[in-house]
């Protein structure tokens, strides 16, 4: 395992921490092959029951080692095009199974979240930032498009128009405007981003996980499905949860007035 990505999990939490604070913990081909290998361990385990993503040494993620590119310049039009097609490409099944899971992903955000940063932000079920945390969707700023998910997400969290202005001027937002375009969920006030991450995480770990699977499934489906579909999903979804400890748990606290104990389960 390299350690460019830490991974640390302790009482159903699993913290993934991009770690290579020099370069603003910019995405290396090292931290992603990590990634392909943990990422589905973790939607596998059902003892972790929420997940966080955060950056090492004060930054989120500056987007993609794009200094390592310019050895790349060098090569054709023809090779540059096969290799960054297959490159992005080989993100695919990682970044489905961070959005499958079934369990809440959390986007803790400190300093700078830039290009492919935002993208894997966006990919999180909620992000908390510092209030002093800065977001670029900032590809157009080398003449590309997204990747890593992030032309799928912008629309859908802020609306057509405003996600092209995003894409297509690359300007640097601070954490008020990226709450108020509903980038991001909340801000953690100076100095308190670790703790407000932790409870969250807490809250979510402790919570119906199976629930918030259908929810997150059910969420994610529902831009694109017709009525009749999403109504089918959600039956199976509620039938699915009726078969589980979690809703006997709940319905039992509910009518014995008492705060349910969900196990995941």
């Amino acid at each position: 395992m390299t350690d460019h990505l830490l991974v640390d999990v302790v009482d159903g939490v699993a913290t993934l921490t991009f770690n290579r604070p020099k370069e603003l913990n910019a995405f290396s081909l090292e931290m992603r092959h990590a990634m392909f290998d943990v990422v589905p361990e973790l939607e596998a385990d059902r003892e972790v029951r929420c997940v966080v993503l955060k950056g090492a040494g004060g930054n989120f993620m500056a987007g993609g080692d794009v200094k390592s590119f310019l050895e790349f310049t060098r090569e054709t039009p023809e090779w540059r095009r096969s290799y960054f097609e297959r490159r992005i490409h080989n993100l695919d099944a990682m970044l489905i199974s961070l959005t499958r899971m079934e369990k809440p992903v959390i986007a803790s955000v400190e300093g700078a979240a830039a290009g492919a940063g935002m993208s894997f932000m966006m990919a999180a079920d909620m992000t908390i930032a510092d209030e002093k945390a800065i977001f670029r969707f900032a590809y157009s700023a080398i003449g590309t498009t997204p990747d890593a998910s992030g032309s799928y997400w912008l629309p859908r969290l802020v609306g057509l128009s405003r996600a092209k202005e995003i894409a297509m001027l690359a300007d640097r937002m601070d954490a008020n405007q990226a709450l108020d375009w509903g980038l991001i969920n909340r801000i953690a006030p100076a100095g308190t981003l670790a703790e407000e991450t932790a409870k969250l995480a807490r809250r979510l770990a402790d919570g119906p996980t199976l629930a918030y699977g259908g929810i997150k499934k059910l969420m994610n489906a529902a831009a694109l499905n017709h009525l009749e579909t999403q109504l089918a999903m959600e039956a199976a979804s509620f039938g699915r949860c009726a078969a589980s400890e979690d809703w006997v748990e709940g319905v039992t606290a509910f009518n014995e007035k008492r705060k349910p104990v969900f196990r995941g389960r």
